[in-house]
């Protein structure tokens, strides 16, 4: 098997999708609680900033700012999956299931325009994948945040939902 090699930029910014094993699964947004200690879990283990993030269902995307000199978003992501599955089984019910795909999909952004590109896409990709119709009707995205600090209009919905693959 040949080896994954990631590019790593110490204090970079990354664009990260996680996907559930399952891509059928509803388990990030059913078992929200605990995504949220996970991601609390994983950060103050590996702290960085979390720019930008949405949830679905059976996947997820964020951006994530590494501190200065730091290049260790792998932990970081390792960190929050294993958190992420060990309290799902903490309750017992998904002993004999394997909750993450091994592996994830990572972009260090190189630029404005191309952070930028990363964090509209983000922010629509509830409405891409049908889960709700508008930006602001997703439950669980930094939208609400750039929204009420006035940095994107409460109806913005940026441009076409349907382009870009990034990692799916």
């Amino acid at each position: 098997m040949v080896a994954y090699r990631r590019f790593y930029q110490a204090g970079g910014c990354y664009f990260l999708t996680l996907t559930l094993a399952n891509r059928h699964s509803t388990l990030l947004t059913t078992y929200i609680s605990e995504f949220k200690l996970a991601l609390r879990y994983a950060l103050e283990h590996y702290p960085c900033h979390l720019q930008t993030l949405v949830v679905l269902p059976e996947h997820l995307h964020m951006l994530l700012q590494l501190p200065q000199g730091q290049l260790y978003y792998p932990k970081f992501v390792q960190s929050f999956k294993s958190r992420f599955s060990f309290l799902l089984h903490q309750g017992g019910d998904f002993l004999n299931h394997k909750v993450w795909q091994d592996r994830y999909w990572e972009h260090c952004i190189r630029g404005e325009a191309d952070w930028l590109r990363h964090l509209e896409y983000i922010h629509r990709n509830s409405v891409k994948h049908h889960q709700v119709s508008q930006v602001k009707n997703c439950p669980y995205s930094s939208f609400h945040r750039y929204a009420a600090k006035g940095w994107l209009d409460e109806n913005w919905l940026g441009d076409d939902p349907s382009d870009g693959l990034f990692g799916e």
